[in-house]
């Protein structure tokens, strides 16, 4: 089954990174596009206001952008193209209700999935779409990028991932512009792995960051976390070349080192002494590496993978280690020689 350039694009969902991708595409025109929000008055809001004030206040909505909401069937039924762009723990819902669509449909959501008991592991993404909508052809937007950015049209380089080249070529034909640049991939499990591990990671940096431990002890954990992403993603089949790429090396800088990474944020605020309630209310928007360290740990031991720094990071979010002890336990590990 081939697609064609998609003519409509539905982006379900109008947070920071679902509004963001919007505006790049309507303002470069190869599609039309339609932002559904889940909340009548957000859309009326935004609408009115052709800002998104709550997530991207200041910046302006093209003027063919069209803001709906209401019952989602019906926008979904005239796309050629759906976006999910919600947190992970919506999109097994939503892939749920888009089973049996013939477009391709496409998320934006980081991490992995919450697992529902000890014995089950959480999933990414293109694992829970093989689950409950087999019958879709799936793929994922992911790389280094903060929506502020993108909404701005500064220069951002992302990748299409997707086993099917048709998903891949709409994703790139849709919002691949003068200042978006996508780039296609069909290893989707190293492309999601990379992105739900480097929130992970970048909570370690920012603990790092806010107790000065300095240049060099930042430089450690982002090379030697990018050695854990690595060993995961080949457990789960991935490819190593995935790594050092836009979705590995490249998204693990940017949510490690940018100021405007909530995971990093959350980090930082740990070492200055807040609880964890304390620093995620502070955020008022979600940081996924607080929700998922714990799957990513449980996944990564049920395959025998060594992933010290994620542990750690379980451990302090968990409240079993303080800032101080967190980085004690991973400086106090036995040497051993530099690899994978």
């Amino acid at each position: 089954m081939g697609f064609a350039s998609p003519s409509h694009t539905v982006v379900l969902g109008a947070g920071a990174w679902g509004t963001a991708l919007a505006i790049s595409a309507a303002r470069h025109g190869s599609t039309r596009v339609s932002l559904w929000a889940r909340d009548p008055a957000q859309a009326i809001a935004i609408d009115r206001e052709r800002e998104n004030r709550r997530y991207l206040s200041g910046l302006a909505l093209p003027e063919d952008l069209r803001v709906v909401s209401g019952e989602a069937a019906p926008w979904v039924a005239e796309a050629n193209l759906v976006i999910v762009a919600t947190p992970m723990a919506a999109l097994r819902g939503w892939l749920s209700e888009l089973r049996g669509l013939t477009v391709p449909v496409a998320w934006l959501c980081k991490g992995f999935e919450r697992a529902a008991s000890p014995d089950e592991p959480g999933l990414l993404g293109h694992e829970i779409a093989a689950a409950v909508a087999p019958d879709v052809s799936t793929g994922v937007l992911s790389g280094p990028s903060f929506a502020q950015e993108v909404a701005r049209g500064q220069p951002t380089a992302l990748v299409a991932a997707s086993a099917h080249a048709e998903v891949r070529d709409a994703l790139v034909s849709a919002f691949h512009g003068p200042t978006l640049r996508v780039y296609a991939n069909d290893d989707v499990a190293g492309v999601e792995v990379g992105g739900a591990v480097k929130n992970v990671l970048a909570i370690a940096t920012g603990l790092c960051d806010g107790l000065n431990l300095g240049l060099n002890a930042r430089a450690a954990l982002i090379t030697r976390g990018l050695a854990e992403m690595t060993r995961l993603g080949l457990a789960l089949g991935a490819r190593a070349e995935t790594f050092m790429g836009l979705s590995g090396l490249g998204d693990l800088v940017l949510t490690a080192t940018g100021d405007l990474s909530r995971n990093r944020q959350v980090g930082r605020l740990l070492a200055k002494g807040q609880t964890l309630d304390e620093a995620v209310a502070s955020l008022g928007h979600v940081a996924e590496g607080v929700y998922s360290a714990r799957t990513v740990a449980q996944r990564a031991s049920r395959l025998g993978v060594d992933m010290p720094i994620t542990d750690a990071v379980v451990e302090l979010l968990e409240g079993r280690l303080r800032p101080d002890e967190a980085v004690a336990a991973l400086m106090g590990r036995d040497p051993k020689t530099e690899g994978l």
